[in-house]
């Protein structure tokens, strides 16, 4: 469960002495060992290391008053610090090129090791989108896998939930520190995950959400998981940071295509050009992972997410049929379904309360996926 108060506090003072990264951090414990070696080698040896300033840096500051916080936090229920040096420490993450000297757990330790895969993706998805987030999450959770992402709004949140609605294996990387939530409107989604999950931080306790901090923690979801799966993302989305960081480290990379219209699926395309997999169903990501589930069936082709149509005899299977998946004006579907303007807004309204159209802005509709009927084992 972590390490002891005592062992933590060499740990502690390398990782919070401000002006010693990651890098110089892991050339010091290479060079001495473990981080009480390290503060025991004196100043020359340490300067000799990592230069005079990073040995001037590391004996001279004070902080004691964030060593007993951090230890004050660790002593709480579910609450935990992590080191390189911990059995609990992700082995994934220590096959990455810059693995965090410490992290800050809120939550279930067991998950740190457990198979997991990303989902990310846009912070302003559409519902069609935010639907498909749950979906592949709660299907990639009955299966045996944590679900890994970021805690952002949209897509971050909805794998999240997804993944809580199921087996509650989801694991969120925070860009803040584990004290703080960012967005705050997610807060109680952060206390869920933390009571079902764990949440997960490198950042000492009161770092605020810094924009260079988010792209550090993408580099972990990426690492943590043995694939990541992008469901909607614009060309400039940090989604895309993530499963290019994903691909560099030999992961595989998944991404749910979308319309041609959509500015929300370019981002997925852009990566099914690059050699990204594309996605329709949870079966596709689990036979590239050669996932096999304990129970026979689960995670099968069966959990296609798009449903067969309803019944097209009646007029409303007949406007679904006719409107494929790309947004649409009232106007084209009249054109399309050969209805009566009147009749058709009728119809699209019935369809909006039974979830299988979603209004969007200027007046257009999409249509949704229905949700299958066999997403449980």
């Amino acid at each position: 469960m972590g390490s002891g108060a005592g062992e933590l506090l060499p740990w502690l003072r390398l990782t919070l002495t401000p002006g010693i990264g990651g890098e110089t951090q892991r050339k010091l414990l290479r060079a001495f060992g473990p981080p009480d070696a390290i503060f025991s080698a004196g100043r020359s040896a340490l300067a000799a290391v990592a230069g005079e300033r990073a040995a001037n840096l590391l004996l001279d500051q004070d902080n004691a008053e964030r060593l007993e916080q951090a230890v004050s936090w660790s002593a709480q229920p579910a609450q935990h610090l992590v080191s390189l040096a911990d059995p609990e420490y992700p082995q994934a993450l220590l096959q990455t090129p810059d693995p965090p000297t410490l992290l800050y757990v809120r939550g279930r330790l067991e998950l740190l090791n457990s198979p997991a895969l990303a989902i990310v993706g846009s912070r302003n998805p559409t519902r069609q989108g935010l639907g498909n987030a749950e979906r592949f999450a709660a299907a990639l959770a009955d299966a045996g896998l944590t679900i890994a992402s970021g805690l952002a709004l949209g897509v971050d949140a909805g794998a999240h939930r997804g993944a809580l609605a199921r087996s509650g294996g989801t694991v969120a990387f925070v860009g803040t520190g584990i004290d703080r939530v960012y967005p705050a409107s997610n807060r109680e989604l952060a206390r869920e995950i933390s009571r079902q999950g764990a949440v997960i931080s490198e950042f000492a306790l009161g770092t605020p959400p810094l924009a260079a901090n988010f792209p550090r923690r993408n580099r972990l979801i990426a690492g943590f998981s043995r694939g990541t799966l992008v469901i909607e993302a614009t060309v400039d989305s940090g989604s895309l940071i993530t499963a290019r960081i994903a691909a560099e480290q030999g992961r595989e990379v998944f991404a749910v295509p979308g319309s041609i219209h959509s500015p929300q699926s370019r981002g997925c395309h852009r990566l099914i050009k690059q050699g990204a997999k594309l996605v329709e169903t949870v079966a596709d990501i689990l036979d590239e992972l050669r996932w096999r589930t304990a129970s026979e069936g689960c995670g099968s082709a069966s959990q296609a997410l798009p449903a067969a149509d309803p019944n097209t005899a009646t007029e409303a299977g007949r406007l679904l049929q006719s409107v494929g998946f790309d947004p649409f004006s009232l106007d084209e579907l009249v054109t399309r379904a050969g209805l009566t303007a009147e009749r058709a807004a009728v119809v699209l309204l019935e369809l909006e309360l039974q979830g299988q159209i979603a209004s969007m802005a200027g007046g257009r509709y999409q249509r949704l996926p229905a949700p299958s009927t066999n997403d449980r084992c």
